[in-house]
Order: C-alpha cells, then structure tokens, then sequence
C-alpha cells in the first residue's frame, strides 16, 4: 500500500462523510494535488535545475497556465515562460518549417504536436492521483473503518466513479470485487436517482402549472448535475482564486 497516501485519502473520504456538499472525495484529492502543484511551480520548484528542463521541454496545458495567471506571482511565470519559449523557438526556427515547405521534413511540425498534447502539472498530478486511487482501493480491501466511509460518501462524479471501479478490478479478485462493486454502486445509485428526480423538478418548474410548487432541492440541481457527470475539478481556494499582479 502507498502509505504516504493514506491519510490524504481517508481525510478526503472523512470530510466527504461529514459534509455531503463536500461532493466526490476524489475530487477533493485531484485539487489538492492541482493547487500543490500550482503553488510548487510558482514558487520552490522553479529554479529547481530538473525541474526547469521539464517545464521547459513541456510546458503547460491552458487550463493550468489560466490558475498560474490567476495568482499573485505574475513575474515567476514570466520567467518560466521566458526560458520554455526560449527552448519551443530553438526547435522550430529556420530550417525547421522551411523543411516542410519543401515537403522534407516534419521534425518542427512533431514538436508543435507534442506541446499540444503535454503539460508538466498534468502528467505530475496523474502520476500521483493514480496511486491515490490504488490506495483507495487496498484501503478498502484491508480497512473496515474505511469500507463505512465508503459507503457514507454522498457519491462519486461518474469520472472517478470509472476509474475506482477499474482500478479495483484489475487489482481484486472476482469475489471482492463483486462486493466492492456492489457498495460502491449502492452510493452511485442512490444519489442518481436523488439527482435525476431534484433535475426533473427543476424542469417542471418552469411549467406554469407548477409554478405555485415548492422547489423542494431543485434549485441547485444543474449545478450538481454538472459536477455530478464531470467532476468539480480545477477548482483552487478562494484565496487563490483571484488577486493583483505583483511585480516584485
């Protein structure tokens, strides 16, 4: 078992347990590991030698440079981006296209490929966010305590759902699995078929004829439904959420 991800794990699933609007504890753990990235990267990762040849060579997805532009260390960025444009443009410059124009070549082309398809945060979060999940599972196998966590989870987004229902059945045998698949589905269920009627509620609404009703827990349903079916991910603190460049 991956012990050093034991208690993130179990505090996820515990504050899940004790606070339903706290949602999918898998959810909880893919932004823990996103903001500890963020923050490391801005901050004492960044003249780290090794770690200055990865972001350079791969960069950063949108969606991760958009939560670095929102914090409040502008200038870090600035010179991270500095040196892996540095590094994009040595690559691809001069003779690079000139080989395709002439049909030559695509070495530039690969490279232009390969950023598209690459980001230092997400591959340091999938490798970490894997073994979180892996260690889910064998707590679930070997822990009693966080088998009823489980299943007082208030449920899991259909994303993560997937992957700790495949991870456990690649690592369980048919037995287990049975009965994990069985206490993991029972919680899916039943917040399913709470969620689909507060959505259906909430579309009947707008129909006059039950304009004089109750919302009854519709009124938040398209919000839930959404983080429900992808997940509530990218999501940082509120104190990191926004704030004012500073250059110095």
């Amino acid at each position: 078992m991956e012990q050093i991800y034991t208690i993130p794990v179990n505090e996820a699933f515990e504050s899940s347990m004790n606070d339903n609007t706290k949602g999918c504890p898998f959810c909880t753990l893919f932004n823990m590991l996103e903001n500890d990235e963020i923050d490391l990267i801005l901050g004492a990762s960044m003249m780290e030698p090794d770690v200055r040849i990865r972001t350079n060579e791969q960069g950063f997805c949108f969606t991760h440079y958009q939560m670095m532009m929102a914090r409040r260390n502008r200038l870090q960025l600035a010179l991270i981006l500095e040196s892996h444009l540095l590094e994009v443009f040595g690559k691809i410059k001069g003779g690079g296209m000139g080989e395709l124009i002439s049909g030559a070549g695509s070495g530039a082309m690969k490279t232009l490929s390969k950023l598209n398809e690459d980001c230092y945060v997400c591959g340091r979060i999938e490798h970490n966010f894997a073994l979180m999940i892996e260690t889910a599972v064998l707590l679930w196998e070997n822990d009693e305590q966080f088998r009823a966590k489980t299943a007082a989870q208030p449920y899991f987004c259909l994303p993560h759902y997937e992957r700790f229902i495949s991870t456990a059945k690649a690592r369980m045998n048919k037995k287990k699995f049975a009965g994990f698949f069985e206490a993991v589905s029972k919680v899916e269920n039943a917040y399913f078929e709470k969620l689909n009627n507060d959505v259906s509620w909430f579309c009947k609404k707008f129909d006059y004829r039950y304009q004089d009703e109750p919302w009854y827990d519709s009124k938040d349903a398209v919000e839930r439904a959404v983080k429900f079916v992808a997940g509530d991910l990218h999501n940082p603190p509120e104190d990191k959420k926004s704030g004012k460049d500073t250059l110095r």
